[in-house]
């Protein structure tokens, strides 16, 4: 699955409504642990396909990251049927793994470990 931008309020609500499990990487362009962690979060996109990936710009879609609580870069967010459901800060890949799993996220390649 590829990781997709939210470039709106609009976008942001449409996700987190027509999606059962939610995952947005919450990030600035000029943080240097956010350019690191997306290549692994690229990667989750694929190994989790139950789930949807997105990326946000907290600068350029400040109302959504405000509305979120945003705080500190990297920060990835969480929805469970259009609920917060979890929340890691910072660029930790066993913490952002762990938060899938816990909230459902089926690993596609499960059956071949």
């Amino acid at each position: 699955m590829v990781v997709s931008a939210l470039n709106n309020k609009s976008e942001f609500d449409a996700a987190i409504k027509d999606n059962s499990l939610v995952f947005i990487d919450c990030f600035a362009t000029w943080c240097g642990p956010c350019r690191v962690i997306a290549p692994v979060v690229e990667s989750l996109s694929k190994t989790y396909t139950n789930t949807h990936f997105y990326k946000l710009d907290v600068d350029e879609v400040s109302d959504v990251a405000q509305e979120l609580g945003i705080r500190a870069m990297p920060t990835f967010v969480l929805f469970k049927d259009g609920e917060k459901s979890g929340e890691v800060v910072g660029a930790s890949a066993k913490a952002i793994e762990a938060a899938i799993q816990t909230l459902g996220g089926v690993s596609s390649s499960k059956e071949e470990s």
